[in-house]
């Protein structure tokens, strides 16, 4: 199994392009089980959760074509990846499949729509908290199917097709977000979706089905109001950037000092979390390249931060912040009011000397005056990245273990950072 490999101490200068996002990316390809015709997706990116999804897909029958390189092309640059289902030849996604990666149940609304029948396997994926199926269940039965659980899949029918109906989430879901807006694309007449998730990956995914004949208002509002149409066509549309990704990088530029410029970033994707950066003493510039982030031998400053859906500070960033509170002045205050189980990587940020608390879903975080490189084990995919930020300041070497959650979310992590000058290797097994 890969481990990366960083010494400590070098500051990052340079460029970071910025990849597709991973979390727009794999909704994006699921709607093209909605069509028969071809779904074309420019900036893709090469991960392990995109690689996944395809062996998912086209076990339904998506053919999956991805366009060569072309001369001159950035070898950064995300990929142009053709899906077309022109016929469903399997309506049953496995345990096999689903259980490695949660947002594989996601095609349950697709599927249901277009063929009014489906089994589709309870999920998996990080192990960062519950996540139950409930809204995904009672959002498709306000939409007319009937369900049943029967030997760990949800079976769904809807044999005349699904009917447009209400649904109140009762919490934020992006995930059922995306699944019910997928499946009323698709229903008879008009579906409302209320307390719906904001992300911009939400709004992602209906500019896209709107590209394929979809209509949809509201995305990015709570209140989403679909009208279904009797069939969708295919469509060309290009994934936005990574939100996570530019805050990961952010903060790694932070902790360690020096400027970079995070090319093809938008700061409106992630404007609250650029704002806590900025209260920590670091520079955020926006300009027409990205963003340009700095930090010079001031000392960065603790500021205490709480999760929350977008537009607030974003769950999947939280672990990284918390790696650069572990050497700001003073302690912060960090709340995650999302997930239940998502303060896994406290114990390996520990073990290069981090002095963190925990208190049910709040940690505090007192900064150190120096981080000591160890061997530390990632446990889901943003808390490996935060212990790659921590090696980065870490005092001699730091080893990675278990990256392949990394290789989830992350394209080339090694190879960007290693750019702007870091010490970082990784290590194959």
């Amino acid at each position: 199994m890969d481990a990366i490999r960083i010494v400590g101490g070098a500051v990052l200068n340079g460029e970071i392009p910025i990849s597709g996002a991973k979390n727009a990316a794999l909704p994006l390809m699921i709607a093209s089980l909605l069509t028969d015709e071809a779904l074309i997706l420019d900036n893709l990116p090469r991960l392990r959760d995109v690689q996944q999804l395809q062996q998912i897909l086209s076990n339904h029958g998506v053919s999956y074509m991805i366009e060569g390189k072309r001369p001159g092309q950035d070898t950064m640059a995300g990929q142009t990846v053709h899906l077309q289902a022109e016929e469903i030849i399997d309506t049953c996604a496995p345990y096999d499949l689903v259980s490695k990666m949660r947002a594989s149940f996601w095609v349950i609304g697709p599927l249901l729509a277009r063929m009014g029948h489906c089994s589709v396997s309870l999920p998996g994926g990080c192990a960062i908290g519950t996540r139950p199926v409930d809204f995904f269940i009672d959002g498709l039965a306000a939409l007319g199917a009937k369900i049943e659980i029967e030997n760990g899949y949800v079976v769904a029918d809807a044999p005349d097709g699904l009917a447009g109906g209400e649904y109140t989430f009762p919490r934020i879901s992006v995930g059922a977000t995306h699944t019910l807006m997928m499946a009323a694309t698709l229903a008879k007449g008009t579906t409302t979706l209320k307390q719906a998730a904001k992300e911009p990956e939400v709004v992602d995914l209906a500019e896209c089905l709107i590209a394929m004949g979809a209509k949809i208002s509201g995305a990015g509002t709570d209140t989403i109001t679909i009208e279904g149409v009797e069939k969708l066509h295919g469509a060309r549309h290009s994934v936005l950037p990574d939100r996570i990704e530019t805050g990961t990088y952010a903060m790694a530029v932070a902790m360690t000092g020096g400027d970079v410029l995070l090319t093809g970033a938008r700061a409106d994707l992630l404007q609250s979390a650029l704002d806590v950066l900025t209260q920590t003493g670091t520079t955020v510039e926006v300009n027409d390249k990205g963003i340009r982030i700095a930090r010079n031998s001031a000392a960065l400053k603790a500021v205490s931060v709480a999760t929350d859906p977008f537009p607030g500070f974003p769950t999947d960033l939280q672990a990284q912040f918390m790696a650069l509170m572990t050497m700001a002045e003073g302690t912060s205050t960090i709340t995650e009011t999302i997930f239940e189980n998502r303060f896994m990587h406290v114990q390996e940020l520990a073990r290069l000397g981090a002095k963190i608390s925990l208190d049910g879903q709040k940690a505090y975080v007192t900064g150190v005056d120096t981080l000591k490189g160890a061997q530390v084990m990632a446990t889901d995919l943003r808390a490996s990245v935060s212990l790659v930020i921590a090696g980065l300041v870490a005092e001699g070497e730091t080893k990675v273990n278990r990256v392949y959650h990394l290789d989830r979310g992350f394209e080339r992590l090694e190879d960007k950072l290693a750019a702007c000058g870091a010490t970082i290797e990784r290590i194959s097994a």
